[in-house]
């Protein structure tokens, strides 16, 4: 483990398929991050928001949470119209990007075969979640990106799943106190089947906005 809270070694190695994985990909493009994917964002963030993976040729290209995909090119611009982020999103983590009272990581660190983990790969890098989400000493609201990043918060929280359903625009109030805001995924596929729309991604925005200004 390093010695950051909730990040991985740079050679994690806990769960045997996604290293391999990391290995032909680092033969395969040796320009790539290749490794587990840190956390992005000020770590006394009131609002945590966790994705489910690194993409092949995003953040495992990248190194940073949501960046070279098509994903942050709806997440980036959103944080950035509430407030949460200032700058100029570039698709690179040396565009200047500066996250503001907000913080993003993945339920799985590392790139996993055809952007699907397996519930053991879940399950294996639980801890770094939990490891990351006691840290935030002033963490307030998780918005969990998908049902399977709901239920890992759920997991590295201590709490059943059964007891807080996934939906999108959910707001759940965890017995610790720490909301749960839940929005589907904001993937290509989910934006190209109108799934999600930018009016339906802002909408979970601007109520957990507003849930953190009246608790400020």
């Amino acid at each position: 483990m390093s010695a950051q809270a909730g990040q991985p070694r740079a050679d994690c190695a806990l769960c045997p398929r996604l290293f391999a994985f990391r290995q032909d990909n680092q033969a395969a493009f040796p320009d790539f991050h290749n490794a587990p994917v840190p956390s992005f964002g000020p770590p006394d963030a009131a609002l945590l928001i966790v994705g489910l993976a690194p993409g092949l040729k995003g953040a495992n290209r990248t190194g940073r949470p949501f960046t070279g995909d098509y994903a942050g090119d709806l997440l980036y611009p959103t944080l950035i119209q509430f407030g949460l982020a200032q700058g100029r999103f570039g698709r690179s983590p040396d565009d200047g990007l500066v996250l503001s009272n907000c913080r993003i990581t993945n339920a799985v660190r590392c790139v996993p075969p055809q952007n699907k983990p397996t519930p053991a790969e879940i399950k294996t890098c639980n801890q770094f979640l939990a490891q990351e989400i006691a840290s935030l000493p002033r963490l307030r609201a998780i918005l969990a990106l998908g049902a399977i990043a709901h239920g890992a918060v759920l997991s590295a929280l201590g709490q059943r799943k059964s007891a807080f359903k996934f939906g999108h625009g959910a707001l759940h109030t965890l017995p610790n106190g720490l909301i749960l805001a839940d929005s589907y995924h904001c993937s290509r596929y989910n934006t190209n089947t109108r799934r999600l729309t930018p009016e339906m991604f802002e909408a979970v925005f601007a109520t957990v906005s507003e849930h953190l200004s009246v608790a400020a």
